[in-house]
């Protein structure tokens, strides 16, 4: 049958990505409590093309997928990163998977167990070198500083959520990100709740108010002393609830080099 993505193109374009998004594919992340857990992600893969070629044969990305079905994992990004290049015959290749990873957490006062659910990305990419980053989203409560000290009665709080992203050297824990994230916020949060328990929660965001400001500021302040890290960026956006806009802090530090290795050990 005729090749159509194979036959040339007279505009001379070059593109940077073409690939498959959102497709739904089981991997294995490894867990510090169970040792390993499944869960499902949404992969995107792309290549660059040649302004020579028309298009690229998408189903090869998913054939590419297939052939390490049930070792979806980080530590397999670098050889499927590889298939990628191979099999298109491209100079770079880039692969994100972002999947639910799920954390069994304690109440503070009650003790009763629950689910908390982090959104998390791996982003891998084959150039020049390879580069991989990990990517955790931490849901948390900030109580406002300022509401606190003009305030008689209570203060405002809200809802956010912090993204951090980091390149680093050896392994590092998901479960530590996060831990890292929820101390700088003035606190985390629950999926399950008792009353003695939402006492406490209230009253420890109450003692520890942070602006956004204070939040990026801190999780940086802990990774700059982390020499595994060699490059991390965070982000920390609230939904304001006395305003109708959202509060929003960025910092970046590091080198960001490429070539660091792969940090995040699955099975």
């Amino acid at each position: 049958m005729r090749d159509i993505q194979n036959e040339g193109d007279s505009r001379r374009i070059e593109i940077d990505k073409v690939g498959v998004k959102g497709l739904s594919y089981p991997i294995i992340v490894l867990d510090r409590a169970n040792k390993l857990q499944h869960t499902v992600a949404q992969v995107n893969m792309f290549v660059n093309l040649p302004h020579n070629f028309r298009g690229t044969h998408m189903s090869r990305f998913v054939e590419i997928l297939n052939r390490y079905r049930g070792q979806i994992t980080m530590k397999n990004m670098g050889p499927i990163l590889r298939r990628m290049r191979e099999v298109f015959q491209a100079e770079s290749a880039h692969l994100e998977i972002d999947f639910p990873y799920f954390i069994e957490k304690e109440a503070p006062v009650s003790k009763v167990k629950s689910l908390m659910s982090y959104g998390c990305r791996f982003i891998g990419s084959l150039c020049r070198g390879e580069d991989y980053v990990l990517e955790v989203r931490v849901p948390v409560n900030t109580l406002c500083p300022c509401s606190k000290e003009i305030s008689r009665r209570g203060a405002h709080n809200q809802r956010g959520e912090v993204r951090l992203q980091v390149r680093f050297k050896e392994f590092v824990w998901i479960e530590d990100l996060v831990s890292l994230v929820e101390g700088a916020a003035s606190s985390g949060l629950y999926s399950l709740l008792k009353r003695e328990d939402e006492k406490w929660v209230t009253e420890n965001a109450y003692d520890n108010p942070a602006f956004v400001e204070d939040v990026v500021r801190s999780v940086a302040e802990k990774l700059s002393r982390d020499q595994n890290i060699t490059w991390f960026a965070v982000e920390a956006e609230n939904q304001e609830s006395i305003h109708n806009h959202n509060a929003y802090a960025f910092l970046e530090r590091g080198s960001g080099k490429r070539g660091q290795g792969l940090g995040v050990r699955s099975s």
